[in-house]
């Protein structure tokens, strides 16, 4: 027999030997799990007792298992990802303007609060009244974070979230338009821009509803600068009625389709 016979015989040895061996440990396992199944079975026969206390203690731990999947889970750090502060943590003109404008737009205050303090420190480092930043979200969503325009206007300041998505890329990506700080700071960055290239605020805000080249805007400068005038009246402790019905964002000035091109070709250059 050469060599190359011998080792083939001996892999057809070995294969058998650990075919059988494995053959004989299932084989032995599966009649050991038999012999156990029948002394389990006879056993809860011949003693009932342990039957139903074992029916109990099953029918305990599946209840106790559908109640745990059926809780909701509580997370103790939610209240730090909310928006919302004190109005008794604000300086006095702050909460002034936040208690008037939560009266008139029938927004809780306290996320109100913590916007009108974003807007308040965001004006001062950028040099913006802050009350004009208030203005234009009061005008532009009404406080509905989660506004949206039938042009792609997002968020409290509608901001066209497709033509500014590198103004989000240093807060997580466009999803953060509808994180109400993030969008007050983008949407100053392009009220900013717009204020720059128009030379004017009047100006700035036509840029900023997309009405630059028109000569209709329908009525949004006066809109914004009318409730900006309010709030700095608020500001200053003056007694300023909030009517009873709360201002509604405007509608754009042209048609949704023309105002979403000419917002985007005034910011793609």
């Amino acid at each position: 027999m050469t060599a190359k016979e011998k080792l083939t015989e001996g892999l057809r040895v070995f294969i058998t030997d650990v075919a059988q061996g494995f053959f004989a440990i299932t084989h032995n396992g599966l009649a050991l799990l038999g012999v156990s199944v029948m002394f389990a079975v006879v056993t809860l026969t011949a003693r009932p007792e342990i039957r139903q206390a074992g029916e109990v203690y099953l029918m305990g731990w599946l209840q106790t298992r559908q109640a745990a999947e059926s809780v909701i889970p509580e997370d103790v750090t939610a209240v730090e990802r909310t928006t919302a502060t004190h109005l008794g943590d604000l300086p006095k003109p702050q909460a002034a303007v936040a208690s008037w404008l939560s009266k008139k737009y029938a927004v809780a205050p306290e996320p109100l609060a913590a916007l009108v303090a974003e807007a308040f420190e965001t004006g001062a480092r950028v040099k913006l009244d802050p009350t004009l930043i208030l203005a234009i979200m009061a005008v532009e969503s009404g406080f509905n974070p989660f506004a949206q325009s039938p042009v792609g206007a997002q968020g409290l300041m509608q901001v066209m979230t497709k033509v500014h998505t590198d103004k989000y890329a240093g807060f997580g990506g466009k999803l953060a338009a509808f994180d109400p700080i993030s969008n007050l700071r983008v949407g100053v960055k392009v009220l900013q821009e717009c204020i720059s290239r128009a030379g004017s605020l009047e100006g700035g805000l036509r840029f900023y509803v997309g009405s630059a080249n028109m000569d209709d805007d329908n009525g949004y400068t006066a809109k914004v600068m009318a409730e900006h005038g309010r709030l700095q009246m608020v500001a200053s402790g003056r007694n300023v009625p909030t009517f009873t019905q709360a201002v509604a964002p405007i509608a754009q000035p042209v048609k949704p389709a023309e105002a979403g091109e000419k917002v985007a070709s005034l910011f793609a250059s």
